[in-house]
């Protein structure tokens, strides 16, 4: 299995752990006197924060969740832009580690052994670390349960309105769920858009995870599917300016275009070269 289908993976199987640990996590409010680490420094400070930018955005825990989004997205910003730079390279060694993987097709121990060998020499060579893919996602899903429980655990913070929804509650009309499903959807499209080679794994899962998300969405607490539509649409201008597609390709066509015009001038050069003979 690929690296990509590995984070792909871990990616669903994340998500659904949220859903369950969200699920069974304490409903007991939370304060000043919580104990444990997690209460005490983790989900009572996020409600703090939250209240406190509330406070800022004239009481509205709607747009407080807001900028909560967007702090936490530019917190992580430098871990997100190396991902993306390392996510390019690994792209552009797609094409050699497909003829990695036809080259060593055995099945047999020895034969797999020899293409993850390969396979880890080509990427130390194109600086290339699978790994970074997931940190990203390993930082955020603390922040969403801690965050599910902030709201669920906090009177002010559950009671508490933002437009048409009553944020301990899933959206009635389930605009947020749609609106993180298009902006799953766009930020999965236009990091497609970058890759070089398309296989039916990467199809499969530009349509799954959205639809995914859109079920999740709709039976979570409001202001966690407002939290979901933050990042992702976070996701979308920060994939246009780290991770452009339209950028990437036009550089690789420019690539290939010049490949082409110096395989024909090479090729012209020897006819020439046979000619004078």
């Amino acid at each position: 299995m690929s690296s990509k289908k590995r984070k792909r993976l871990l990616l669903v199987a994340s998500l659904f752990l949220f859903m369950l640990i969200a699920a069974g996590c304490s409903t007991s409010p939370v304060d000043s006197s919580s104990t444990g680490f997690w209460d005490h420094y983790v989900i009572y400070n996020f409600s703090r924060f939250i209240l406190w930018l509330a406070d800022i955005f004239g009481g509205s825990y709607g747009w407080a969740i807001v900028a909560f989004t967007i702090i936490i997205r530019v917190i992580i910003l430098p871990l997100t832009w190396w991902q993306s730079k390392s996510m390019l390279k690994q792209q552009e060694v797609a094409p050699e580690i497909q003829a990695l993987q036809k080259k060593y097709a055995s099945k047999d121990a020895e034969t797999q052994q020899k293409l993850r060998e390969e396979t880890q020499k080509l990427y130390a060579e194109a600086g290339v670390n699978p790994v970074v893919g997931c940190l990203p996602l390993v930082v955020q899903m603390p922040v969403l349960i801690a965050l599910y429980q902030a709201i669920y655990r906090t009177a002010a913070l559950k009671s508490g309105t933002f437009l048409w929804m009553q944020l301990g509650k899933a959206d009635p009309y389930f605009i947020m769920a749609i609106l993180a499903a298009i902006f799953t959807f766009a930020t999965s499209y236009l990091t497609m858009m970058s890759q070089p080679t398309k296989n039916a794994a990467s199809s499969a899962m530009l349509w799954v995870m959205p639809i995914m998300i859109f079920v999740m969405a709709m039976n979570i607490a409001s202001a966690v599917s407002i939290y979901w539509v933050v990042t992702n649409a976070f996701s979308v201008g920060q994939t246009m300016v780290i991770q452009n597609p339209f950028k990437i390709r036009r550089e690789r066509e420019a690539k290939e275009k010049e490949k082409r015009d110096r395989e024909k001038a090479l090729a012209k050069a020897r006819k020439k070269a046979t000619k004078k003979r």
